[in-house]
């Protein structure tokens, strides 16, 4: 079995789709199979969308149908596609096409649209927050709050759709949390837990949720602070506190579409929100049919 980098979406992706097309149990597709269609008659099929979306995902629909041709000894489809992953769809747009053989595209199609639609939402929803604060200066920052195995697919959606992509695993960032601090034994063991991570060469971040604890932290010259859960007036007088530090100061919790850009005003660095992976609705496309 060869070596997934987890951290890919590429080679995230083809392990993803090798294994969604073994669960859907294409090659016994008992609907598609009892047409009685020739492998080689041929049909068009077009991804189209049916409502305004910014797409992510169209190398996946090309790697479910490679290596679906591959599984079935049958020749690739011909696969164009017309609006690129990051850009804006409106509905009736024609994503891409699809030209190749009806019983290959029929098996593939639900495991195709199923990631396609999956990612694209993702990305529209996070360009919905990307457009909230445009003017601004903040960044927008997924989380590690994410569908288990799908992470490099679902932070590639937030990068098309604007997005910035905060820490990818627990190895990349040390991020200091309350829970961290109190199995430490309290705030007085923060210091040596910093150290032991510097020593590392890790960058650090420390959570608050007070201008009491911003204070304390701000000694310790972290890398990065998060503020969570402070309402817009406490973020603000957080990072009069913060200034001339350098440091970059994230908000988090109780973040939406609504108050999104009063959070960003306060003139924090960044904003984190686990929705932009985790409630995100797919996005609406179909596939229409054409036989040739």
């Amino acid at each position: 079995m060869k070596i997934i980098d987890w951290s890919d979406h590429v080679s995230v992706g083809r392990f993803i789709v090798r294994n969604a097309l073994s669960e859907d149990r294409v090659r016994d597709d008992i609907t598609t199979s009892s047409l009685g269609v020739p492998a080689d008659d041929k049909s068009t099929c077009s991804a189209k969308a049916r409502e305004e979306l910014i797409t992510a995902g169209w190398f996946l629909v090309e790697q479910v149908f490679s290596e679906l041709s591959v599984s079935l000894g049958r020749s690739v489809p011909r696969i164009q596609n017309i609006i690129p992953d990051g850009s804006i769809a409106f509905p009736g747009d024609r994503i891409g096409c699809l030209y190749g053989s009806a019983d290959l595209l029929l098996r593939g199609e639900r495991v195709a649209l199923n990631l396609l639609c999956h990612l694209s939402g993702i990305a529209t929803l996070t360009a919905k927050y990307v457009k909230a604060v445009r003017g601004t200066g903040v960044e927008i920052l997924d989380t590690r709050k994410t569908t288990p195995c799908l992470r490099a697919l679902e932070k590639y959606a937030v990068r098309a759709g604007g997005g910035v992509n905060h820490r990818f695993n627990l190895e990349e960032l040390a991020m200091v949390k309350d829970n961290h601090t109190a199995v430490a034994g309290g705030a007085g063991k923060l210091h040596s837990i910093i150290l032991r991570i510097r020593e590392r060469g890790i960058p650090v971040e420390i959570e608050v949720d007070s201008i009491d604890q911003l204070k304390e932290v701000l000694e310790e010259k972290p890398d990065r602070i998060l503020l969570d859960n402070m309402k817009p007036d406490t973020l603000a007088a957080a990072v009069r506190v913060a200034s001339g530090s350098g440091i970059y100061l994230e908000a988090s919790g109780g973040i939406t579409l609504k108050n999104v850009r009063e959070v960003a005003g306060t003139g924090v660095d960044g904003i984190s929100s686990g929705a932009l992976t985790h409630s995100a609705p797919s996005a609406d496309i179909g596939f229409d049919w054409r036989t040739t």
